[in-house]
């Protein structure tokens, strides 16, 4: 399995980005998709999670009606669409797969078993 994340970089604050991340190497209706950043000196933190079938999310309190995670199952494609950016939102953005057997675990980190390499989104004050 293979998960590249793209669309980072610099805006704004108020401005919005497009994340992706795009996996392959097997069939993933089973499997959950989430979003998790860093910023420097910090832990990794949960943002979104999707399922492939079905498409339930779930938000972090700190995102929850700022950014919205949605799929396109042709594309085997999992998206963060991030509006209204705070520079309290950079960070290192990274997506991961899991199989999503325990939806209430999605937002901790040993239930994904696939992680993409990260993409920097930078927000100015």
């Amino acid at each position: 399995v293979q998960l590249q994340a793209s669309g980072g970089g610099l805006v704004q604050a108020g401005g919005s980005l497009r994340l992706s991340c795009a996996a392959s190497g097997r069939t993933f209706s089973s499997y959950a998709m989430g979003w998790f950043r860093q910023a420097p000196g910090k832990e990794r933190e949960f943002v979104a999670a999707i399922r492939w079938s079905g498409g339930t999310t779930n938000y972090a309190d700190s995102v929850k009606g700022r950014f919205t995670i949605s799929r396109d199952n042709a594309k085997n494609t999992v998206y963060l669409q991030m509006n209204s950016l705070k520079p309290e939102d950079t960070a290192v953005y990274y997506c991961a797969l899991g199989r999503g057997t325990i939806w209430s675990q999605m937002p901790y980190q040993p239930s994904y078993d696939y992680w993409g390499q990260g993409t920097q989104v930078t927000v100015s004050s």
